[in-house]
């Protein structure tokens, strides 16, 4: 039997992630995490360094080949992370 206090565990993580300011960062982490699925593998297997700081995501490309397309896509980049996140977490995309 429920008592009227009782949360799922979704909404207790998702409540401890917003006392504790880190959700934002969760966030970042999760979409780092899911490069590979957001850009497909042969790109993600030339990215050398991702990283979210400040609303901006840092690559490092060794290909200069691919790094020339996906500065083509920036938009599409963007649109793709932030509908992965349900929220503006990326706003520019910077290339190292």
């Amino acid at each position: 039997m429920r008592k009227a206090n009782d949360k799922s565990l979704k909404d207790a993580i998702e409540q401890m992630l917003n006392v504790y300011k880190i959700k934002r960062r969760f966030d970042e982490t999760a979409v780092v995490a899911a490069w590979p699925e957001l850009v497909g593998k042969p790109v993600a297997n030339r990215t050398r360094e991702l990283f979210i700081r400040d609303k901006k995501l840092f690559l490092r490309i060794e290909s200069s080949v691919i790094k020339n397309e996906l500065m083509m896509m920036r938009a599409q980049i963007m649109d793709k992370i932030n509908e992965k996140a349900n929220m503006v977490l990326v706003e520019e995309v910077i290339f190292l």
